[in-house]
């Protein structure tokens, strides 16, 4: 699945919770088209008609282009009479028959990659209560999104070569740590991915580091080796408790155990012995 079918997945999912928290019946939205300045509706969720679909919201037009062009979310009572927004889209949204509407960017990394629209079918206040819950929605989204990138992001810098190759080209230790560190980083996202393809591809990407493994050697919880490989990357307890989410003596626990399978007195042995048993760069 493509970086942005995922994403398109996410809006859609988005959708139906928009309507479950704010209540309001119709919901949809779409993602700002890569290298142009307008969002593609694409997600329709509790519409009657398609007469919204594949509409191109230009920045800066419109309700959903105003909220792009601010990168806040923007609202109105009576849509086709509202002075605070321009009317390119009213032929649409009448015959879609809404009247009050609220959007809400999905903003990520200071970049609005997609816009979350709810309405009425009546011009009523929409109220603070629909537009905090919507921008929850979108935070939400926002979050998930950034997950995805770092974890694109690390995938694309460890998938070129596997572990032989890329331990002879990186040369310095200097280096190498830099791969044990992606190794770390990359376990400490797979447990926020919700998509189970795309986690399958991290942890995949976390064994293209690890040198391959012998049969009968030790085994590891996924935890207990998520502990450890930041030990490997030179993390303290309370480093790898913030990292993973985790209580500082939920951390010792996991290490004890890991040391102990591993038939290892100190942090350290535990981490060569990890090594020698293929489980960490």
């Amino acid at each position: 699945m493509t970086a942005q079918a995922v994403t398109v997945v996410e809006i859609r999912g988005a959708l139906l919770s928009l309507r479950r928290a704010t209540g309001l019946p119709v919901a949809f939205g779409g993602l700002v088209e890569s290298g142009r300045p307008q969002v593609r509706i694409s997600e329709l969720s509790g519409t009657a008609t398609a007469a919204l679909r594949c509409l191109a919201v230009s920045s800066g037009s419109g309700l959903g282009g105003k909220a792009v062009a601010l990168a806040r979310p923007c609202a109105v009572t009576d849509y086709s009479s509202s002075r605070q927004i321009s009317h390119e889209y009213d032929v649409p949204v009448a015959a879609e028959g809404i009247r009050s509407v609220l959007a809400v960017p999905v903003v990520v990394r200071r970049r609005v990659r997609g816009v979350l629209y709810g309405a009425l079918r009546s011009a009523e206040p929409l109220g603070d209560r629909a537009l905090g819950a919507a921008v929850a929605v979108a935070r939400d989204v926002e979050q998930s999104l950034v997950v995805r990138d770092q974890a694109r992001e690390l995938l694309a810098a460890v998938r070129p070569e596997p572990a032989g190759e890329a331990r002879a080209a990186a040369g310095t230790a200097a280096a190498w740590e830099q791969v044990r560190e992606a190794h770390a980083a990359l376990r400490a996202l797979a447990p926020r991915i919700t998509d189970p393809d795309l986690r399958a591809e991290l942890l995949a990407a976390c064994g293209l580091l690890t040198a391959p493994r012998p049969a009968g050697g030790p085994a590891l919880a996924p935890r207990e080796l998520d502990v450890l490989s930041w030990v490997a990357a030179g993390a303290t307890n309370a480093a790898v408790a913030e990292r993973l989410g985790l209580r500082p003596e939920t951390v010792k626990g996991y290490l004890r155990s890991a040391m102990r399978k591993l038939g290892a007195h100190t942090r350290g042995e535990a981490v060569t012995a990890a090594r020698r048993a293929g489980l960490l760069p």
